[in-house]
């Protein structure tokens, strides 16, 4: 049996002991988020993406192991299990391995192999494994086979040669040498079913590369292509090299008199049998490599766009831009609730310019609108210029932004959007949803399925289990790092926090209906379904902002509040001086603290002077090191015997002491920016050579897209991210990045313009 917590540490490279914390705190409820924050001590600081590829792992090895002893089950009932067979299946380490060996022993649907058993083939087939010389005709070893289903030897040397081909095809040893020869020697090859036809695939239509260096998002875009039926699929192979392992494998002899019947078994083996099989797996086992990639870039590009960072208090006009249908505008106070919406047409077929943008500067001026949030969707930059034409018109300073608005009518048909605004129709909906895109991206995007937001590449080619799997993950890890105000979350938003589910959520937004805000944090005890272990995982993701105790609106949990007292009372501080944001120096201060420390005996130092002559300047600077080398030492010393006196581990309490210095900070204020803009940019209005600022819509694996104000994003090439070799762009970029770029290829007729970021590179 395998030791699945030591095969982890191994794997992941961390201690033994840390999985044995993690597994034995995931067994027992506890949330990723939670552990990663609260449970350091246990682990020794795992991060979250350590925690996640821990409990994926543990799973999978799990899961091995059950199949293991059910295989082993299977086969012991046939009363075939030996105890090499035993020890081959219980040390194999992937589920492939199982699988091979189990193969032997599945029960099959009828095969020709099958039926020449039930005819009485099977001594035949045996005697031609033999290989024995015998010196009379060959045909005469199958007369004694020939009965009422076997009339010729012709048809008993075939059935027998079926036997032979199928017990070789289930070989688990040269399923998996020939496996392994197929993933380093065979190449994948693409053909156009009609190459006279213009697809996205065209690039396809004659392709040809080496399984072990294709690129995983070709690998997805040609089976895409094979799906929809443009391109026709292959894996080529130099098949004599297989035949050649196996015949030796098999110590094929040329003198025996059965040779020929026993070289064309192996031969049929393989075409009929080895070679389908072998390739179906091995277009399985590339699809699912180059689908866990999509989805790890999937999960990445989602994390950074849901970690955008919120631009807050600013009354916001969101712009839903359409043609026939007319642009969808709604106006959104501070707190994204909406206090007026309406449709006007400044594009075409109506074109009324004017009487738009009239409406919109009353509105302006009603409203005291400082920000305009238009969705990239259809007739996008046309509204942009129209809006960019009205902001020279008004003294006001009005800006406005672009914002993705993949996914808003999805989510303006959902259930979720009903249930908010049940009396408006779709289309309002859809722009209230782009409008608080931008006042807070994280509480807007829980509301919609994230495959729908659109900043991966083949996500509904990929499994779509495993990709809701990441991305659950992605913004339940978003979520508790950003925590939730408990008196104004969405039940979509609350449905994230570590240890609340979708009923509890609903019931927390419904005991807020009924008995107003949460006034402290234990409060939510009251809330039904929510108890002592939901508490525990919950609580120090839950912020009060105006609450009874100044703590509940930090990350602070409630199990450490007695641990902050105790802090206060030591360095003589008081509630109010957290309100008031006075803690700003608290390190500094625990470093005045007189702590002995037991460790250090007393003892006279002495000290011996020098004088270096020409070197003065520099011993006083190597002094200078030394000492803040030794503050530093010394400070972490004192945290140590702090920690010890407060009877807290030292990782909570320097999460602690970094909560007590900025109270309800947003970890999101670190990000980038969006960027805001007062005038609209054309493809015509580019050159080659031309330097710009953009931002980073989408991360995929042969570069990045990035919006530079024109109405296609504009792809920089892996190649023309940075000098250094990068093997994907996921190293150096990330999705919201602001990024500053020159135009190299601009394709009009196409509407393509090529970017590089290497802003000093030679023409």
């Amino acid at each position: 049996m395998l030791n699945i917590n030591k095969i982890i540490s191994e794997e992941l490279k961390v201690k033994e002991i840390q999985v044995d914390s993690a597994v034995k705190l995931l067994d027992e409820g506890n949330s990723i988020p939670f552990i990663s924050r609260y449970r350091k001590e246990a682990t020794e600081s795992l991060t979250d993406v350590q925690l996640r590829d821990i409990s994926e792992r543990v799973n999978y090895l799990r899961n091995l192991e059950s199949r293991k002893e059910e295989v082993i089950r299977l086969i012991d009932e046939q009363g075939k299990l030996t105890d090499v067979l035993k020890k081959d299946i219980t040390s194999a380490s992937v589920l492939q391995r199982v699988e091979d060996l189990y193969r032997p022993f599945k029960k099959k649907k009828s095969t020709r192999a099958s039926k020449a058993k039930e005819n009485g083939l099977e001594p035949l087939a045996e005697l031609i494994m033999s290989q024995l010389e015998i010196s009379d005709d060959s045909d005469s070893l199958a007369k004694n086979y020939i009965n009422d289903n076997i009339k010729t030897t012709a048809a008993a040397f075939k059935g027998a040669c079926d036997i032979i081909a199928e017990k070789i095809s289930d070989n688990a040893k040269y399923r998996e040498k020939i496996r392994a020869f197929y993933m380093s020697s065979a190449s994948i090859k693409s053909l156009a079913v009609d190459d006279k036809a213009e697809s996205v695939y065209e690039m396809y239509y004659k392709f040809e590369e080496p399984l072990s260096k294709i690129a995983n998002h070709r690998i997805l875009a040609i089976t895409r292509g094979e799906k929809e039926k443009i391109l026709k699929v292959t894996i080529e192979i130099n098949e004599m090299g297989i035949l050649e392992y196996v015949y030796n494998e098999e110590k094929l002899d040329e003198k025996a008199s059965t040779y020929k019947y026993y070289k064309n078994a192996i031969d049929d083996s393989f075409k009929r049998l080895i070679s389908p099989s072998i390739e179906r797996e091995i277009k399985n086992i590339l699809i699912e490599r180059a689908s866990e990639e999509a989805i790890k870039v999937f999960g990445v590009n989602t994390k950074n766009l849901f970690m955008v960072p919120p631009i807050k208090d600013r009354i916001v006009l969101a712009i839903d831009p359409s043609f026939r249908t007319g642009c969808k505008l709604a106006v959104l106070d501070g707190t994204g609730k909406l206090l007026d919406h309406t449709a006007v047409y400044p594009n075409e077929p109506k074109n009324q310019v004017e009487k738009s943008q009239k409406l919109m500067l009353d509105w302006i001026n009603k409203y005291n609108i400082n920000l305009i949030s238009i969705g990239n969707g259809t007739a996008s930059r046309e509204t942009e210029a129209v809006v960019a034409d009205m902001l020279t018109k008004t003294d006001r300073e009005v800006s406005y932004a672009i914002v993705n608005e993949a996914g808003a009518s999805v989510y303006s048909a959902s259930k979720l959007a009903q249930a908010e605004y049940p009396d408006l129709d779709v289309t309002v909906r859809g722009a209230i949803s782009i409008g608080r895109r931008l006042q807070d991206p994280l509480a807007e995007l829980v509301k919609i399925d994230p495959k729908s937001i659109g900043v991966g590449q083949y996500q509904h080619d990929v499994n779509q289990k495993k990709l809701s799997a990441e991305l659950d993950g992605v913004i339940e890890d978003c979520v508790n790092n950003v925590g939730v105000d408990l008196n104004t979350a969405s039940g979509a938003l609350l449905n994230y926090v570590s240890g609340i589910n979708a009923k509890i959520a609903k019931n927390i937004v419904a005991y807020r209906e009924e008995n107003g805000k949460f006034i402290n944090r234990k409060q939510i005890k009251k809330v039904k379904m929510l108890g002592d272990k939901a508490f525990e995982q919950c609580a120090g993701f839950l912020r009060i902002s105006d609450g009874e105790n100044v703590l509940d609106k930090t990350a602070v949990h409630p199990e450490s509040y007695k641990t902050v007292e105790k802090l206060f009372e030591k360095l003589n501080y008081s509630e109010e001086d957290l309100r008031s944001g006075a803690l700003r120096t608290i390190k500094n201060d625990i470093a005045e603290l007189d702590i002995k420390d037991p460790n250090v005996k007393k003892a006279e130092v002495k000290k011996k002077s020098r004088k270096l002559k020409g070197f003065e300047a520099l011993a006083v600077l190597k002094n200078e090191n030394n000492n803040k080398k030794a503050d530093k030492k010394n400070f972490k010393r004192k945290l140590e015997l702090l920690a010890e006196e407060l009877e807290v581990g030292l990782p909570t309490l320097k999460d602690i002491i970094s909560e007590l210095e900025k109270p309800g900070r947003d970890p999101r204020d670190e990000m980038p920016k969006a960027i805001l803009r007062s005038d609209v940019l054309k493809i015509e209005d580019l050159e080659k050579g031309m330097k710009l600022k953009g931002t980073v819509r989408n991360v995929v694996d042969f570069g990045a897209f990035v919006d530079i104000g024109i109405k296609q994003d504009a792809l920089v090439h892996i190649s023309q991210i940075s000098k250094k070799y990068i093997k994907h762009p996921l190293e150096a970029l990330a999705v919201g990045d602001i990024v500053d770029v020159e135009i190299i290829d601009i394709e009009m007729k196409k509407h393509r313009v090529g970017l590089t970021m290497i802003l000093d590179h030679k023409n």
